[in-house]
């Protein structure tokens, strides 16, 4: 299965290449990506010829200065015209903030009066949530953003300064904080919006019934003078400095030809989260699947794509730096992670059905039925938020918490109230 998205919505597609349609870069788009591509061939070469897909990864989204989160490129927004890749739930309408903060609002009190975001993005889900949490009247004493990005950091702090003022809230600026890193003992809710999508996987691939770990490597050009480029390179899993094949993948039935991914650094992040939150909720909502489905025997491609110019494609070594890559998140895996490391899984649903019970139809009720300039364009994006055909049923939503049987915060969580599939991870 793939889930086709218009070319103004959010990411996914996956398991095809459109790379001859795409536009080429800009002339400076194209020497900071041949630069990026320099330094992943020293890497390649340093390491002796071989790199993983997440090492590659992790250099080619975040490497100091040529990273695709780390330079300058627009990465938000609703349009290629724009210079953007994507569009993510809160650019797409803004009653996906409006009903997440109906949500953090039965759970923010006391103590728990802080949230926390991981990978803000433009701004656009702390500015909706902080002023609609102002309006509900909600207790909140922080809103905090660990950020990694210098670059994001500064483009979410101007966004947030032009939507206070415009809001008539200037004041709200004050209850914002960035982080460098994660806090400890954290109380209050922990928030991330296709946050797991984007960290590194391992690429696994079984051949006439034989696997190997698909990493990175450099080809030279075929003739003096030629440019070289990236290419895949398998080495076998036998081998001692790649250690035993993942658990996960020894299961996956049959001899056919296999491709999958493997959360490693996913996982290792639900166990940070797990030691900094000592009270509190965290959500998560990304695109994926239980880990049946995720490694189902007839879903044989994988799904690392990339994301440019609001088209997606199928090769990562397409742009360097200028092109967003992604996996699919297999949420047992996270689940699995977060509940050996001490949290308690509180909820698992599609993202249409946690919006739908937070309380979507009611905030669209208040839209004014004669205003058709303004009516339609909102209910259209909110639409898309809960489709099946768009970001309704693939994306999903899982809860997690520490401390919270007996106190305020009602379990099972609104959002969870109908239509809740823990029991299918």
């Amino acid at each position: 299965m793939r889930a086709q998205f218009s070319p103004s919505s959010s990411k996914p597609d996956a398991g095809f290449n459109k790379a001859s349609s795409l536009q080429p870069p800009t002339p400076e788009a194209a020497a900071h990506s041949r630069a990026l591509e320099a330094a992943l061939r020293r890497e390649i070469e340093g390491a002796g010829g071989w790199i993983g897909l997440d090492r590659y990864l992790d250099l080619v989204l975040h490497a100091p200065g040529l990273g695709y989160y780390a330079a300058g490129a627009a990465k938000f927004g609703l349009w290629a015209e724009d210079g953007s890749d994507f569009v993510t739930a809160p650019e797409l309408s803004p009653f996906f903030a409006r009903t997440l903060a109906r949500q953090l609002a039965e759970v923010l009190d006391g103590d728990l009066s802080r949230v926390l975001e991981f990978g803000a993005g433009s701004g656009k889900l702390a500015a909706g949530l902080l002023l609609e949490l102002d309006r509900l009247g909600a207790p909140l004493a922080q809103y905090a953003i660990l950020e990694l990005s210098g670059e994001l950091r500064a483009r979410q702090q101007a966004r947030l300064v032009e939507a206070f003022a415009q809001a008539g809230k200037p004041e709200l600026i004050g209850r914002l904080a960035w982080l460098d890193a994660l806090p400890e003992n954290f109380r209050g809710v922990m928030l991330g919006n296709e946050v797991l999508d984007a960290m590194p996987v391992r690429l696994f691939a079984r051949q006439s019934g034989v696997w190997v770990e698909r990493g990175v490597g450099w080809e030279e050009g075929a003739v003096a003078g030629a440019a070289g480029r990236l290419v895949w390179r398998d080495r076998p899993v036998f081998l001692p400095a790649a250690g035993p094949l993942p658990a996960v993948l020894e299961q996956v039935p049959g001899y056919h030809d296999y491709l999958a991914e493997v959360h490693e650094a996913g996982q290792g992040f639900m166990r940070s989260l797990a030691r900094s939150l000592a009270r509190g909720l965290i959500l998560q909502f990304d695109y994926g699947f239980p880990q049946h489905e995720y490694y189902h025997p007839q879903r044989t491609g994988g799904t690392l794509m990339g994301h440019y110019r609001h088209q997606s494609h199928g090769d990562p070594f397409l742009y360097p730096g200028m092109s967003d890559l992604t996996a699919h998140v297999n949420f047992t895996a996270m689940a699995e992670a977060a509940d050996e490391a001490g949290l308690d899984v509180l909820g698992y649903t599609s993202q249409a059905n946690f919006l739908l019970n937070a309380g979507l139809p009611a905030l669209l009720a208040e839209l004014d039925l004669a205003d058709a300039v303004r009516y339609l364009p909102q209910v259209n994006g909110a639409h898309k938020l809960v489709s099946e055909a768009e970001m309704g049923e693939l994306f999903k939503v899982l809860a997690l918490g520490k401390g919270l049987e007996g106190e305020r915060p009602r379990l099972p969580l609104t959002g969870f109230a109908r239509g809740d599939r823990t029991h299918m991870l």
